[in-house]
């Protein structure tokens, strides 16, 4: 089993930078152990002057300085800076990144707004489970708003709108109290953009929308809608009624009335602006706050990284000779070829796929191959049954380099390949394995078991598998020739064992042609 990777996510966002600590135990359990918010505003001067202040490389040395030390204190050892839309428009970026480097030694990356959208429509996705997939993700920053419409977690539009919160107030020259005036430019402002970047225009009416930032949380607080699949909400009809409250009153008495930083306060009127002309575009009643971004992202990436296989299998010659000898053996018994080569593609690709989940050494894997290669062996004694069967002529057959504890692994992961035994002390295989050896087999059978029932039809379809991974949950988004309803539908029935021996809900899905 594999230690616990202590990891880190650094968010350097338009209006401040974000620290988050995570001790990460595979890519599906991550434990949060500790968060901090610095005030460095990048995006405050960037988006009238793009560039950097010495002001601002001072105060992201200090910064990033302590983050560091936070760091060395929970002993991180992999961890993701990331800058985003502020840093991105700096002419001055990459003397901002070399001098953070220099003073602090840790790496910032600029990344595209691509890859910040992704990294919050994957912590959303994570946050809200494969049962609940939102149709909109709305991330809401100091410097843009991203908007995405998705369907089947897929995405279908996509669009960056320079209309954050803290680059409106500066280029609008709006620090405070908002008139009506002032107010209708941002509104018609937003609307412009909106139509200009995310046509044809989404109607949403009743789907879920979420929206990410710091902004949308302090306004679900002021506005607050019920629950929904367990989340906070926004509520837009609370929040128009609202409004003029919030745009009346200054900085300092927003900070007083409801209890926010002034980094909050200063922009909160124009968020809620944003989001309102956002909500009625897309015809939205509220928003979910899921309150997950970037950093979430990150970490999720980071666990994922972490305990996946990096180098390619390359098998042994001991490895090759037991595949080799497992083949002679299966043609022997007049096995369904093309069936049993498929499954076993779509047991190493489960295998490799899932290796930040199950943890197994890479010499399972041949173990899982051989399996698979054999698991419909016992139909030449009967169909009645063949699992048994399976079970016993691998266990007595002549297989060239299958002995002692893996001939009884594979033996066991014939008889198990299907939902017509389960793994129990009294099998032969099985009762002669250690616990250590018992575990690994239950584990591989729970692959098997998947692998065999995504060629339920025995006509290939399933190709190419990807899993991703949220919170108690993994999916897994099958590549297919053609409609494989069917072999999806088996699949899904055969996860109990998997879904028992890790502790996780197992979704499917056909990939999009």
């Amino acid at each position: 089993m594999s230690e616990p990777v202590h990891i880190a996510a650094i968010d350097a966002g338009s209006n401040a930078v974000r620290l988050s600590v995570a001790r990460a135990y595979s890519a599906l359990d991550i434990e949060p152990l500790h968060s901090e918010r610095y005030s460095l505003r990048l995006g405050e001067g960037v988006f009238l002057r793009p560039q950097f202040s010495e002001e601002v490389f001072k105060k992201g040395v200090k910064a990033f300085r302590h983050f560091h030390e936070v760091m060395d204190e929970f002993g991180v050892t992999r961890y993701r800076a990331v800058a985003t839309s502020a840093t991105r428009e700096a002419r001055n970026r990459e003397a901002f990144v070399r001098h953070i480097r220099l003073k602090t030694g840790i790496l910032l990356e600029v990344i595209s707004a691509a890859e910040e959208s992704r990294l919050g429509r994957e912590a959303v996705q994570a946050a809200l489970g494969p049962e609940t997939p939102p149709r909109c993700i709305a991330d809401l920053g100091g410097g843009s708003l991203e908007v995405t419409i998705l369907k089947d977690h897929t995405v279908e539009q996509t669009a960056q709108l320079p209309v954050g919160s803290v680059r409106l107030m500066t280029t609008l020259n709006l620090p405070g109290v908002i008139r009506p005036a002032q107010e209708e430019q941002v509104r018609r402002y937003v609307r412009a953009l909106l139509e200009a970047k995310l046509t044809p225009r989404p109607v949403l009416g009743e789907c879920i929308a979420a929206v990410l930032g710091g902004n949308a949380e302090t306004l679900a607080i002021v506005a607050p809608g019920p629950r929904e699949h367990g989340l906070p909400t926004l509520e837009l009809s609370l929040l128009r009624e609202r409004l003029p409250d919030i745009l009346e009153r200054d900085v300092r008495e927003r900070m007083k009335t409801y209890a926010v930083r002034r980094d909050r306060a200063d922009v909160m009127g124009i968020a809620a602006i944003t989001l309102i002309t956002l909500g009625r575009y897309l015809n939205l009643r509220s928003f979910s706050i899921p309150g997950v971004g970037v950093r979430e992202g990150l970490l999720d990436d980071i666990a994922r990284d972490a305990f996946s296989r990096k180098e390619p299998h390359h098998y042994n010659a001991t490895a090759r000779q037991l595949l080799v000898g497992t083949r002679s053996f299966a043609r022997r018994l007049g096995y369904e070829q093309q069936h049993a080569e498929h499954v076993r593609e779509l047991s190493i690709q489960l295998f490799d796929q899932l290796q930040p989940v199950h943890h197994m050494p890479a010499q399972s894997r041949v173990l899982l191959e051989a399996g698979a290669l054999l698991h419909d062996i016992g139909h030449m004694i009967s169909h009645r049954g063949h699992h048994k069967h399976g079970e016993y002529l691998t266990l007595n057959g002549d297989i060239p380099g299958l002995e002692g504890r893996d001939r009884a692994v594979v033996a066991a992961l014939v008889r198990y390949h299907n939902r017509k035994s389960e793994p129990a002390g009294h099998h032969t295989a099985y009762s002669s394995l250690n616990n250590a050896d018992k575990r690994i087999t239950r584990r591989l059978a729970a692959i098997l078991r998947i692998a065999e029932a995504l060629d339920h039809s025995h006509r290939q379809k399933a190709v190419k598998i990807r899993a991703s991974f949220q919170r108690g949950a993994v999916s897994l988004q099958v590549h297919a020739r053609g409609d494989a309803v069917e072999d999806l539908r088996d699949a899904s029935h055969s996860a109990e064992l998997f879904e028992k021996e890790f502790h996780v809900r197992l979704y499917f899905r056909q990939a999009p042609a």
